[in-house]
């Protein structure tokens, strides 16, 4: 009588084992070059996200730009500035705020004040706001609405071209436009244009 058994061979198990641990690899690596991929895709999207928030609400806020001549207070002020080559200019405006729903006394204009912070050699665009009417020793505090950007630049239409510079002090109106542009990390350029539509 023959033995007939089957089974497998010490050859036969070492090459499946090594088929084994190479479709394993392929498929750990796999794995987490798709995790990786979608975890940079979720950032980049989040930073759409604020970008879209930011010059939303700088379109919003400009277009709400209130000056009236004869108020010292009022104003709408751009000055050039960079950082390393980089443009980082300082916007500064009176608007009109939304109404609030708590009792303190307000008005209903705020100071608005936009610039760029370094530190580090990274630059981050902040916004800080106050009432114009409150006592000045009363400090604001400002804030970051775009955490890494490579330039914040803010230019003036006045008619005939775009400036760089304005002051209402020495211009003594509103620009007819507000051109905005932020340039992120990378050299993605984003730009946005408001026109101030509040006439007193």
């Amino acid at each position: 009588m023959l033995n007939n058994r089957k089974g497998f061979t010490l050859i036969e198990l070492m090459v499946a084992l090594t088929l084994l641990v190479i479709l394993a690899g392929a498929l750990y690596g796999t794995y987490f070059s798709v995790m990786g991929a979608r975890e940079k895709g979720g950032v980049r999207i989040e930073q759409r996200r604020e970008l879209a928030n930011t010059l939303g609400k700088l379109h919003s806020e400009i277009s709400s730009a209130y000056f009236r001549s004869t108020n010292k207070k009022l104003l709408f002020v751009v000055e050039d500035r960079d950082s390393f080559g980089k443009p980082a200019s300082v916007l500064a405006f009176t608007g009109i705020s939304p109404p609030r729903i708590d009792p303190a006394p307000s008005s209903d204009l705020t100071l608005v004040r936009y610039s760029v912070q370094e530190k580090e050699g990274v630059l981050t665009l902040v916004r800080e706001s106050r009432e114009p009417y409150l006592d000045v020793s009363v400090k604001s505090y400002p804030y970051p609405v775009m955490d890494v950007v490579e330039g914040f630049l803010v230019e003036c239409y006045d008619g005939g071209k775009w400036v760089k510079s304005w002051d209402t002090a020495l211009n003594n109106r509103l620009p007819d436009q507000v051109r905005v542009t932020l340039t992120m990390k990378g050299g993605e350029v984003f730009t946005t244009i408001a026109s101030p539509r509040i006439t007193p």
